[in-house]
C-alpha cells in the first residue's frame, strides 16, 4: 500500500494539474475547507486525465483502446486492497484520485457515465431530440454534480436532484455559448426538432443566420436554461455554509 508521503505527493500533483488546467477553479476552490478542496482536485485531476487521453488519440482506433484502458484504470481505483496506484507505471494522481473516491464513498457508475459523455462527445455530433440533448448533459456535467455533492457534504436525496439540474442548467449555458465554436468543430448540439419548430436548419446555423427565428429559439433555450437554474436553487440553498455556490445566470 503507498505511503502517506506518496499521497501527499499524489494530490499535489492533482493541485498543480488544477492551478495548471482550470485557473477560476483553482482560485475559487480556496474558500472551501482544505481537505474538501484537495479532494476536489483529486476529481479534477481523473476528468482532465480522461480529457487529455481521448484529445491526444490520433485516430479512432487509438481513441477506443483510450477509452478501455480509463475504463481499467478507473476501476482498478475502486478495487479493495493494494491496486497498485503506487506504481511507476500509475499516473501520479491516482493515488488521491483512489483515496478521494473510496473515503467520499462516490459510485463508480458516476465516472463511468463521464467517460459515456466524454465518448459521445468525439467525432461528429449531431442530436436530434429534447431527450438527446437532456443525457448529454447529464453525462458531460450533471453527473459532476453529483459527484461534488459527495465531495462537499454527505449526499442527501434533496440535493442530488437540484444537482444534477445546475450541471445541466450550466451545460445549456455553454451549449448557447458556443454554437459557433462548435461548428467549426462539427458538432451541433441544438436537437434538429427544436430547429425546426423555430423553422431553422443545421444549414441556418452553419451560415450563421441570425434572423427573427434564431432569435426566438435561442430565447427558448436561454429560458430553459434560466429554468434548470432555476430548479438548482434550493439545492444549493441547502449546502452547508462552508460551499459557496450560486445559481444565478
Amino acid at each position: 500500500m503507498p505511503d502517506s508521503a506518496s499521497l501527499s505527493a499524489s494530490r499535489e500533483a492533482c493541485r498543480l494539474m488544477t492551478r495548471h488546467h482550470a485557473k477560476t477553479f483553482y482560485f475559487a476552490s480556496h474558500v472551501l475547507p482544505a481537505q474538501k478542496r484537495s479532494d476536489a482536485y483529486s476529481v479534477y485531476a481523473f476528468c482532465r486525465y480522461v480529457d487529455d487521453q481521448i484529445d491526444l488519440a490520433p485516430d479512432e482506433a487509438t481513441r477506443l483502446r483510450a477509452f478501455a484502458d480509463l475504463s481499467h484504470l478507473l476501476h482498478s481505483a475502486y478495487l479493495p486492497g493494494d491496486d497498485g496506484s503506487g506504481a511507476a507505471s500509475s499516473p501520479l494522481w491516482l493515488h488521491a484520485f483512489r483515496e478521494t473516491v473510496r473515503r467520499r464513498a462516490i459510485p463508480a457508475s458516476y465516472f463511468e457515465d463521464l467517460l459515456a459523455g466524454v465518448e459521445m462527445d468525439t467525432g461528429r455530433v449531431r442530436l436530434q431530440t429534447w431527450e438527446e440533448l437532456d443525457r448529454y448533459c447529464y453525462l458531460v456535467a450533471g453527473v459532476v454534480g453529483l459527484i461534488m455533492v459527495h465531495v462537499l457534504t454527505e449526499p442527501a436525496p434533496e440535493l442530488l436532484k437540484p444537482a444534477r439540474e445546475l450541471g445541466t442548467a450550466m451545460q445549456l449555458t455553454n451549449i448557447l455559448r458556443d454554437i459557433a465554436e462548435d461548428w467549426q468543430r462539427d458538432r451541433l448540439y441544438l436537437p434538429a426538432e427544436e430547429l425546426k419548430k423555430f423553422g431553422l436548419t443545421a444549414d441556418d446555423i452553419a451560415q450563421q443566420r441570425t434572423g427573427d427565428s434564431f432569435r426566438a429559439m435561442m430565447r427558448f433555450q436561454i429560458d430553459r436554461a434560466r429554468a434548470y437554474y432555476s430548479y438548482a436553487e434550493p439545492g444549493i440553498a441547502a449546502l452547508p455554509r462552508t460551499v459557496p455556490v450560486s445559481a444565478r445566470a
